[in-house]
């Protein structure tokens, strides 16, 4: 079963029935596979980015039209395999200020995203280059988290993103630091998985019925 299908499932089983996919290498393929499965009975819509991938941030704000009800909307990468309470997730977010609520873990990763004693987005770390960015200056005891590529948004967001073509919805969210609440929703019990790497696939075939 392709992980968009398994995406799409979940989905609908979580009550998410209109969807945007954005398409870039073998999209023919995709749009194809949708019209052979009657788009599972939902509305989908599909955003062609076959000329550019435009990457987290672009790509959401090359979307923004779809999301015109002025409802929180949530966003997930494809690749990500996971039993997280979707519904939970959008309900939590719908009962804070934030403008976004991102589905966070405590796992190794190379980069991680910095909040305070309250989960509200501070900065973020490169564990690598040893890079911080902390667009708040806060001086708070502040706690690493990786994403887990899931978050919940509220549409107001894309009147604030500056960024334009190409760009990671990270470097939008850090420049909102200042003067915007994001909030962490940590999953640490929940499966989780990254397919995006051939090594994890072996895995993904194990847990793949757990997640449905």
């Amino acid at each position: 079963m392709p992980l968009l299908e398994i995406c799409i499932r979940r989905l609908i089983r979580y009550g998410f029935t209109n969807i945007v996919v954005n398409v870039h290498h073998f999209a023919d393929l995709i749009i194809d596979f949708l019209k052979d499965k009657d788009n599972f009975g939902i509305n989908i819509i599909i955003s062609d980015e076959r000329e550019m991938l435009l990457e987290t941030g672009g790509g959401l704000k090359k979307a923004a039209w779809f999301f015109d009800d002025n409802a929180p909307f949530l966003v997930c990468n494809v690749d990500i395999l996971t039993n997280l309470n979707l519904r939970k997730l959008y309900d939590t977010h719908c009962t804070s200020w934030a403008i976004a609520t991102l589905a966070t873990r405590t796992r190794t990763t190379s980069r991680y995203l910095l909040f305070d004693e309250k989960n509200t987005l501070q900065g973020w770390k490169n564990v690598k280059t040893g890079e911080v960015r902390l667009p708040s200056d806060s001086t708070a005891d502040l706690t690493p988290f990786a994403f887990s590529g899931i978050h919940i948004l509220n549409p107001s967001i894309f009147d604030l993103i500056r960024e334009t073509g190409k760009f990671s919805i990270i470097e939008t969210y850090l420049n909102l630091v200042p003067n915007h609440t994001l909030k962490a929703y940590s999953h640490d019990a929940d499966i989780w998985l990254d397919v995006g790497k051939p090594e994890s696939l072996a895995k993904a075939e194990e847990i793949h019925k757990a997640i449905l």
